[in-house]
């Protein structure tokens, strides 16, 4: 009788030893930080799509961007104003993205066309990164605060060479790809303190932006709400 009792004392320590360490886990989860959960959180990246009416120039330019905590995916179609909206609906149903943005010219398009395209992609819950008259109107920012006046898109190119030749490198007027060596001389310092050539690009696009009443985007040269997209692609660096 006296070995049975002790053996129930024994079985019942166990369990006791059991439960505490049972409850010694259970305030353990319910008390210190998921360190799973925190990883998980930490590899999720905001997406980009990125939707350009060139081929070339604007999705060599914005695919060139090393961003820590976001991903972005530029693709060229070829298509302008208001079929390159369709076309970016279309792709938006192909993956998930956090923000997707078109981005066309105003170039020789019917002012219907340039506007109602913006109407659209607003309407869809796309942003718009627009230029009016083209891309290189941004690029050209970024050296000269060009605010319209006697400059066609034609000249573009050859303007923003005027300034790319003092560091031995050429845009290639022709091809339009932003090399990486183009790249590197947009973001570097400006030899103004503390800014950069694509802050200096922002600053100027943003105050000649806002000196129109956006009644009739197509009638507002020259303009750009690139500015916008580089603002939001610049926070995830």
């Amino acid at each position: 009788m006296k070995m049975k009792n002790k053996r129930e004392e024994q079985r019942q320590k166990r369990e006791k030893q059991k439960k505490e360490r049972s409850d010694a886990k259970r305030k353990r989860r319910n008390t210190e930080p998921t360190l799973i959960r925190e990883e998980a959180t930490k590899l999720e990246k905001e997406s980009f799509l990125i939707v350009c009416e060139g081929k070339n120039t604007e999705p060599s330019y914005f695919n060139k961007f090393k961003l820590l905590s976001a991903v972005i995916k530029s693709v060229g179609e070829g298509r302008n104003t208001l079929s390159l909206v369709k076309r970016a609906i279309q792709l938006s149903k192909q993956g998930q993205y956090d923000q997707i943005w078109c981005v066309f010219d105003k170039d020789d398009f019917p002012a219907n066309n340039f506007n109602s395209a913006i109407s659209k992609a607003h309407g869809s819950g796309f942003k718009v990164a627009y230029s009016n008259q083209a891309f290189e109107y941004w690029l050209i920012l970024h050296f000269e605060d060009h605010q319209g006046g006697a400059m066609d898109r034609d000249a573009y190119c050859d303007k923003l060479n005027q300034y790319l030749d003092s560091f031995g490198v050429k845009y290639d007027c022709d091809n339009k790809t932003i090399t990486n060596e183009v790249f590197n001389i947009l973001i570097s310092n400006s030899g103004i303190p503390n800014k950069t050539y694509q802050e200096l690009a922002c600053e100027r696009a943003e105050r000649n932006y806002n000196n129109f009443d956006h009644a009739s985007p197509a009638k507002e040269e020259s303009s750009t709400t690139v500015f916008k997209l580089i603002q939001e692609i610049i926070k995830f660096q």
